[in-house]
């Protein structure tokens, strides 16, 4: 099992290339981890990500109690409990306004999931759920249509979210996206997108579903063990 201080590094240092990269701006966004014990370590409200500190992370329960930590928990904490309750394979959440994806959220243009290979390959669909206002249950909800069988979200007016299995699959999730958006401006404004050929699209789909299930199983034994 990881040691308690080991999730804490890894969210500061995602925070501060977040930030870096910028896909925030103030004190936007939140992250989150799932322990082994089943408690979730979270982004406080109101700090910068690109500023936190371990000793800043608050744990809170399942049910969102207040465990530990000096600070309040995000205000979009719901959003995080609800993957973490619908998902017994995710134990991590990345949630950030990232401008290329936040552009296409805006807009209320959907990502197109037959573009790129890597993105069909390592990150599937990307649906774009319903307006929702920020840190309300409307937010959780509007997950719900795709919550169960998807790994991004693009959040309408709002941002971008992408969960895995561990923090840094969540977070390279949430680059690749971003990367993903800015392409396909640019793609646009050069004329149009070129889609995979079907049968293609098929196979790396396949590809996507046959490391899921191997990784969901290697997974299940560990646990085992």
């Amino acid at each position: 099992m990881a040691r308690p201080t080991e999730p804490r590094r890894q969210i500061v240092e995602v925070g501060l290339r977040l930030q870096q990269r910028g896909f925030l701006a103030g004190s936007d966004g939140n992250l989150s981890v799932r322990l082994d014990d089943g408690r979730i370590l979270i982004t406080p409200a109101g700090v910068a990500k690109g500023r936190l500190e371990p000793a800043d992370l608050v744990v809170v329960s399942p049910e969102g109690q207040k465990l530990e930590g000096t600070g309040s928990p995000t205000s979009e904490m719901a959003m995080h409990l609800a993957v973490y309750s619908t998902r017994a394979d995710i134990n991590a959440c990345v949630h950030s306004h990232p401008p290329n994806a936040t552009a296409f959220a805006v807009a209320g243009e959907p990502l197109p999931d037959d573009i790129l290979p890597e993105v069909v390959v390592f990150v599937g669909s990307i649906p774009l759920c319903e307006y929702a206002p920020p840190g309300t249950e409307a937010v959780p909800a509007s997950l719900v249509p795709y919550i169960k069988t998807n790994c991004a979200f693009l959040l309408r007016n709002h941002g971008l979210l992408t969960i895995g299995r561990t923090l840094e699959e969540a977070s390279n999730r949430h680059e690749t996206v971003e990367h993903y958006a800015h392409i396909l401006r640019l793609a646009k404004q050069l004329g149009s997108w070129n889609r995979i050929p079907k049968r293609d699209f098929q196979r790396l789909t396949r590809i996507r579903q046959k490391t899921e299930s191997r990784l969901s199983s290697a997974r299940a034994e560990a646990e085992d063990i």
